[in-house]
């Protein structure tokens, strides 16, 4: 796709982002950029469950080369690790910068100043990690980032527990979303990340995106430019409920680039829950890869079956 252009920039140019901005910031004022629907006033200090203000909270930006091989090319995925989030993952590996608030308030034009460096240290998009209750701050920067000249694919890196009103704002201008699809069954979804109406959202959520952006296109270089990728994050004891989970993402199509991930470790509490205070074995993640071939899902991404070797 040698003729790319990023979504955000024709909305950039009719003043559209602009307004885009103005409208998430004004959601601030009684919080519901999230299905926790939370309704307290970030402009005026008030928190709700994601911990955060008006204000971007950054952790760290730099280019990241453990991401999805189509995001990461030869130059890396641009990250900005947003600070907090609106899950509380009981086995987060990232619970310093997730739920203990590891970051630093930063202003919008420091924001903006991030996204062009990495631009200029040649990153093949800006991967926004956790985005879903900053989106107010990222579209405020991402404005003056338009205007400086920013020109990559934007990735909408997030847990999948997303607001369709909030959603709806960000058509056109993300180039790539990136949600987990973490569980087809409330009960863990409320145990474990206390969301207790995940698979409904999380389902709306992914139709919602693949609506916006379609299936995943990649360039002459594999490199990605626009469409919905998808992770699945295998637990252990079937506790991601995968077969729902494969099924629901070939019904949306089966063309959906999915992640099936091996990853999992007990971290942060996750001792303290005997279900999940194991990693998944090699029988459990081989399950959930041939359930999604069954599914009719063909684009899968199994590099994390090394890490059984």
């Amino acid at each position: 796709m040698t003729d790319f252009r990023a979504a955000y920039l024709d909305l950039a140019a009719s003043g559209e982002l602009a307004e885009r901005a103005r409208q998430a910031r004004a959601m601030l004022g009684e919080c519901r950029l999230c299905p926790h629907n939370c309704a307290v006033d970030r402009l005026h200090g008030e928190q709700g469950r994601c911990r955060t203000g008006d204000r971007p909270v950054v952790s760290s930006h730099g280019p990241h080369f453990g991401e999805e091989s189509p995001l990461v090319g030869g130059g890396g995925s641009g990250t900005i690790f947003l600070t907090n989030c609106n899950l509380r993952c009981i086995f987060c590996q990232n619970a310093d910068i997730s739920q203990y608030g590891e970051g630093r308030v930063v202003s919008t034009e420091a924001l903006t100043s991030m996204m062009l460096d990495l631009q200029k240290r040649g990153c093949h998009n800006i991967n926004f990690v956790t985005p879903t209750h900053q989106a107010p701050m990222i579209l405020e920067a991402l404005v003056a980032a338009a205007e400086g000249g920013l020109r990559l694919p934007l990735v909408h890196n997030c847990g999948g527990y997303e607001a369709l009103p909030a959603l709806r704002l960000l058509d056109g201008v993300f180039d790539i979303y990136m949600p987990d699809c973490k569980y087809a069954d409330n009960g863990a979804a409320k145990r474990l990340s206390g969301a207790p109406d995940y698979w409904e959202r999380n389902q709306e959520a992914l139709r919602e995106m693949h609506r916006q952006v379609g299936d995943l296109v990649l360039d002459e270089r594999g490199i990605a430019q626009r469409g919905l990728l998808v992770r699945h994050l295998v637990l252990p004891n079937g506790l991601a409920g995968t077969e729902q989970v494969v099924e629901f993402l070939a019904s949306l199509s089966k063309n959906t680039y999915l992640n099936v991930m091996a990853q999992y470790r007990p971290c942060n509490k996750a001792f303290e829950y005997e279900e999940v205070a194991r990693p998944p074995t090699i029988e459990e993640y081989d399950r959930a890869v041939r359930l999604a071939l069954d599914a009719g899902l063909t684009r899968l991404d199994e590099r994390p079956r090394r890490l059984f070797r």
